[in-house]
């Protein structure tokens, strides 16, 4: 059966093959990828790759049915390639865009760089492709906490220069000026992350209000990519944000996130659960709920609701005080636990209590018409939001909760309800639209149960193709014994040794922030690394580390978030070393999963780190003509636990590990 026809009718012109109305399109479609992948690329220099035209057709099922599929492609079939040229053909037909979201915005740049895939369909197909990015929030600059940081932080001159960059229309309040997208952390490589967080967006700015609003760079950026024809380029995190916030957008009067779309790709799909957990995660601070409210004080109300505010305002600040002194640091992760007790339970029952108080004698006050009508409502909904998070406190299972640190370290209490995967149901996979997921790691021992259960999917297509390299005389696999259990210094020492015989040209992978700024310190200590060219994580905007690294020589590249996605063919990455098994933390949402399970290491742990270890193995070898080392330095690799057979079983056809 074939897809059904959108009501106005595209000109055959837009298609990227001479379209006959009478025949199938998804037939026509196949046939056009048939004859540029067996001849049009090929004439240009590519290889012909029976896994990558193997998915092509796999891919064709899903578009034609409107099915969700689990699309497992290994290293090199050509993946990427493959569903773009299905979607691009399906959203001209459809003419509404795809949404390709990937795993994280350092993926977005890999997927749109010059000589990324996009640009090689373009130039190859000689293709008109409408591909534009739409990123996250903190991607972007906050004009009013650039003038915050102008005046108030420790480096107010750096701040300053930057102000001083940004485009005229910003400063002058002339008319007729034209405006364009600006202030994406692109822009600004040098920032390291800490800085970049002094001026960035984050989730409590109130961007609805705000008088700069239409001169911001968020929002222009947004009024572009909304206008996309054929792709629109996200982060898992904004795809699920775009799901949670539409129908409260659509009240306030805003549009959604993303434009009306006719399929999502999630490229690196097995990551979407976190996003989810993310987008689902109500965040609540104390001097933002301040700030609201001392709006109020600031209008002619009533003495019963000025003593409410200011007993709400008391007990918010008692309350994250007990929070802030009952939380402890999980290594691995920035979720903090909380050590419950019934005194901390008193004082958000006491919170909660005031703020429906207060949210009655705002429905009293509304009605005297003393208050700003707009201010009013930015309060209303910011109480419905509160109230929503500790309702879920009266639900038979409790909210997963958790403390973060704010900006000035200010504690943040996270709330996120138990019923992700429910959500996930409802909003996402029961949408009419083909669901793409495209990872070369879904599955764990020929199964996709462990990812389809974490997201809610219940019914889906799915196929494996493996990669097409001859991994065992391009890759070696070590794994070197610990006299002393695998202690920092036998690790350095080890990392130290590969790097030395690979002369830098590598990527070390970190399981928490933690190893890798201890790493950082004492590298400088050991005179073998003089000359390599080291670059960190958080010392600049990533993508910029990322292409600094490949143009280099002797470089080595340390990061906590590029164990999927990153694709550095050539010499230039002949070494991976595996800091630690990226086990996942023991923090509340995965202590969460864990509980639910019969065997929490065999059904949680073990799954993730090997899906997760897959990837950064798949790192090293790109393209059929590369070669390297990929070191394994875990600790529990030779502690007798199973878990070196374990990590024997997902390596690469005919690779065997070296002990």
């Amino acid at each position: 059966m074939d897809i059904q026809k959108s009501a106005c009718h595209p000109a055959s012109s837009r298609y990227p093959f001479a379209y006959d109305p009478t025949r199938s399109y998804l037939l026509q479609v196949r046939e056009w990828v048939a004859d540029v992948f067996y001849d049009r690329l090929p004439d240009c220099g590519f290889e012909v790759r029976e896994e990558q035209i193997y998915m092509a057709y796999q891919l064709e099922r899903a578009f034609r049915g409107k099915e969700t599929l689990f699309a497992e492609a290994g290293v090199g079939t050509g993946k990427t390639m493959a569903y773009l040229l299905y979607s691009l053909c399906y959203a001209r037909y459809m003419r509404k865009p795809v949404v390709i979201a990937c795993a994280d915005e350092s993926l977005i740049e890999q997927l749109v760089k010059p000589e990324g895939d996009i640009a090689k369909l373009r130039r190859y197909l000689n293709l008109d492709i409408d591909a534009r990015l739409a990123k996250s929030h903190d991607q972007y600059l906050c004009l009013n906490k650039l003038d915050d940081a102008r005046f108030m932080s420790a480096e107010a001159e750096l701040f300053e220069e930057l102000h001083e960059t940004l485009p005229d229309f910003v400063r002058s309040r002339m008319s007729m000026q034209p405006f364009h997208a600006y202030g994406d952390r692109k822009h600004y490589p040098h920032f390291t992350d800490e800085q970049w967080n002094e001026i960035s967006w984050d989730v409590f700015q109130d961007c609805f209000i705000c008088d700069k609003r239409q001169r911001c760079g968020q929002t222009l950026s947004r009024d572009h990519y909304r206008k996309a024809a054929d792709l629109v380029v996200c982060s898992h995190d904004f795809y699920m944000e775009h799901i949670w916030t539409g129908e409260s957008r659509k009240r306030e009067g805003q549009l959604p996130l993303l434009p009306d779309h006719c399929a999502v790709v999630f490229d690196e799909g097995h990551l979407l659960e976190a996003a989810a957990q993310k987008a689902l995660t109500y965040k609540l601070k104390h001097s933002v709920f301040l700030e609201l409210l001392q709006r109020l004080l600031q209008g002619q109300i009533r003495e019963s609701l000025a003593l409410l505010i200011e007993q709400a305002i008391a007990q918010s600040e008692t309350m994250f005080g007990v929070l802030e002194r009952q939380s402890m640091a999980v290594l691995g992760s920035d979720r903090k636990r909380i050590q419950w007790d019934d005194g901390l339970k008193r004082e958000i029952g006491r919170f909660r209590h005031i703020v429906v108080e207060i949210e009655e004698e705002l429905v009293l006050e509304s009605g005297l018409y003393t208050l700003n009508e707009y201010h009013l409502r930015i309060v209303e909904e910011h109480l419905e939001m509160l109230q929503k998070a500790l309702g879920l406190f009266d639900r038979p299972e409790p909210p997963l909760c958790w403390v973060a640190e704010g900006e000035e370290r200010e504690p943040v209490l996270a709330i996120m309800p138990r019923k992700v995967k429910e959500v996930m149901q409802e909003n996402v996979f029961e949408q009419s639209m083909p669901i793409i997921f495209s990872s070369a790691t879904l599955s764990v021992d020929g199964s996709f149960k462990y990812v389809a259960e974490s997201i809610g999917v219940s019914r889906y297509l799915s196929f494996t193709v493996p990669s097409p390299f001859d991994y065992g005389s391009q890759m070696e696999v070590v794994a070197p014994r610990w006299a002393d259990e695998g202690t920092f210094a036998e690790k350095m020492n080890a990392a130290v040794y590969w790097l030395k015989r690979t002369e830098g040209r590598a990527l070390i992978l970190f399981r928490t922030n933690e190893s890798l700024l201890r790493f950082k310190q004492e590298a400088v200590r050991h005179p073998e690394c003089a000359g390599m060219r080291f670059g960190f994580e958080g010392d600049r905007e990533l993508s910029d580390l990322v292409a600094s690294f490949q143009s280099g020589e002797r470089g080595v590249l340390c990061a906590v978030r590029l164990w999927e996605g990153l694709d550095v063919p050539g010499p230039s990455l002949s070494n991976v070393i595996i800091w630690s098994l990226p086990f996942p933390p023991h923090d509340p949402v995965y202590e969460a999963k864990r509980s639910e399970c019969d065997d929490p290491f065999a059904e949680v742990d073990l799954p993730f780190m090997l899906l997760r270890l897959r990837q950064g193995i798949g790192r090293l070898i790109r393209t059929r003509y590369d070669s390297g080392i990929v070191v394994l330095l875990g600790e529990q690799m030779h502690d007798g636990s199973g878990i070196l057979a374990s990590v024997q079983s997902i390596l690469p056809p005919g690779v065997a590990l070296k002990i």
